[in-house]
């Protein structure tokens, strides 16, 4: 076990050799022995090792396995000091070694060795990206949970800061082509990481790059298979696959699929979908993804089919005026119920639908159709005008901060309580505080504040191990 003035000397030795450094094996075994001294002896051998790597290709699993050790020592500054010297090795067919060294070293929980590790893995990402995903993709793949789990947040926060020069189109394509792997198996969380990472690709902006993507998330979505509503993974799974390809629709990149699979599985079985998460209006967002999708759907087999089954779901939620009894009054004891959002969604998507078939209604076996249609389209519009009166007497008087006010305590009363927060009616007398906001444009909504909890894993379910499981992956350290 080698002394600190040990150290220096053959330091010494192996510096003043200059071009003859390889000669002196020996001393550089010294070094190596170091590893086992005690803090002093094991610092300086965390500096030293790196320097002189180069020079003995013969010595490079010992000298590797040797820095690997101080990466694993008690001392928290004998481990920074080790894994901030790893980009040294990581030359030729060490790097995706070092590649795969360091992203099982994203697993730590001290905060300055993460950012070591994370500056590593960049450091040698510049110097050959290929080996470098080679080793990062390999944990993903096979490692612990919270390396594979750090591994795909590193990829989908990192990637996007490096340059061209490094992200070159080989590059992207091993990056695709591994992700696919991954893709076949992933938690609902992991599939949203790498869709924003594959998103991001240069050579993925083109139209068939985001068709490639809209095929990855349609495999997701599993749209060959029929759809449970009464299974929560089932729906959530539907959900957040299509929320991912949404934003990849154009007029050159079709919904078609989707639009069909919504039309012909979902709607018929709207009332009785499961929803994945407390509180969350399921009907409403699959109406909402659908009215989103409905601009982008190009030439459908069975449009008039279902156009029809979008239609009669339509006429559900817009309907007729109630039976006047002979003294003028309603004869039912509950005035209609008016679903606004609803009936927005669904309008909307029947539009851009019946675009493509424009004697749907007009054609002379539907005229009856279209009369019923006139009669709730006039009642509707009848109950939007008093709902809109109700609802500016009751915001008279009150301002904005005075409505916060009554909102958040609102909000506060529901949390103390333990209940769930109240829905909004859905007759004209609403609330002045839940406020339905009129269409403005093609369409009034904001998918994004669809957000919740992101469930357990995509594929994993079509091997009969559960949806919440990914699978046996081996364990342990690799490297």
């Amino acid at each position: 076990m080698p002394t600190v003035e040990e150290l220096y000397r053959n330091y010494g030795i192996l510096a003043d050799a200059t071009e003859q450094v390889g000669q002196h094996k020996d001393a550089y075994q010294v070094i190596l022995d170091g590893v086992k001294g005690g803090t002093k002896e094991k610092r300086l051998a965390a500096q030293f090792i790196p320097k002189f790597f180069k020079h003995f290709p013969e010595l490079a699993d010992s000298a590797i396995n040797a820095q690997l050790d101080l990466c694993e020592d008690e001392d928290v500054s004998i481990r920074r000091q080790a894994i901030k010297e790893l980009p040294q090795f990581a030359t030729g067919e060490n790097l995706p070694r070092v590649a795969d060294i360091l992203t099982q070293l994203l697993q730590t929980d001290d905060s300055a060795e993460f950012n070591l590790v994370n500056n590593a893995l960049l450091s040698i990402f510049k110097m050959d990206a290929k080996g470098t995903l080679g080793g990062l993709f390999s944990q993903i793949l096979q490692g612990e949970d919270i390396v594979r789990e750090r591994a795909i947040k590193f990829l989908s926060t990192k990637l996007k800061t490096l340059p061209d020069e490094v992200l070159t189109k080989e590059v992207e394509e091993l990056i695709l082509t591994e992700s696919k792997k991954v893709l076949e198996d992933v938690t609902g969380e992991e599939f949203v990481l790498f869709m924003k990472i594959l998103s991001g690709l240069k050579s993925l902006q083109t139209v068939s790059g985001r068709q490639q993507l809209v095929e990855l998330v349609a495999e997701q979505a599993d749209l060959e298979q029929t759809f449970n509503p009464s299974d929560p993974d089932c729906v959530d799974r539907l959900l957040q696959c299509t929320r991912q390809a949404v934003p990849l629709f154009s007029k050159n990149v079709h919904s078609t699929r989707f639009v069909t699979y919504f039309c012909e599985q979902v709607l018929p079985n709207l009332s009785s979908l499961t929803t994945p998460v407390e509180g969350l209006d399921i009907q409403l967002e699959v109406l909402k993804l659908l009215a989103e999708m409905s601009s982008f759907c190009g030439d459908m087999e069975k449009l008039e089919t279902n156009l029809r089954k979008l239609f009669d779901k339509l006429l559900e939620y817009m309907p007729l005026p109630p039976e006047e009894a002979e003294n003028g009054e309603n004869a039912g004891n509950e005035e209609p119920k008016l679903q606004f959002s609803y009936v927005e969604c669904l309008l909307y998507s029947f539009h851009q639908l019946g675009r493509k078939l424009p004697d749907f209604l007009t054609a002379k076996l539907n005229a009856e159709k279209l009369k019923d249609f006139k009669i709730r389209l006039q009642y509707f519009a009848r109950g939007l005008q008093v709902y809109i009166r109700q609802l500016r007497l009751a915001l008279q008087g009150k301002t904005g901060e005075a409505l916060k006010t009554e909102e958040q305590k609102r909000a506060n009363e529901d949390t103390t309580s333990g209940s769930p927060p109240k829905k909004p009616p859905t007759g004209p007398k609403r609330d002045a505080r839940q406020i339905y906001n009129p269409p403005s444009g093609k369409y009034s909504s904001n998918l994004g504040n669809f957000n919740y909890e992101q469930r357990g894993a995509f594929r994993g379910s079509r091997g009969g191990r559960g949806w919440g499981a990914r699978g046996n992956r081996s364990r342990g350290r690799l490297y």
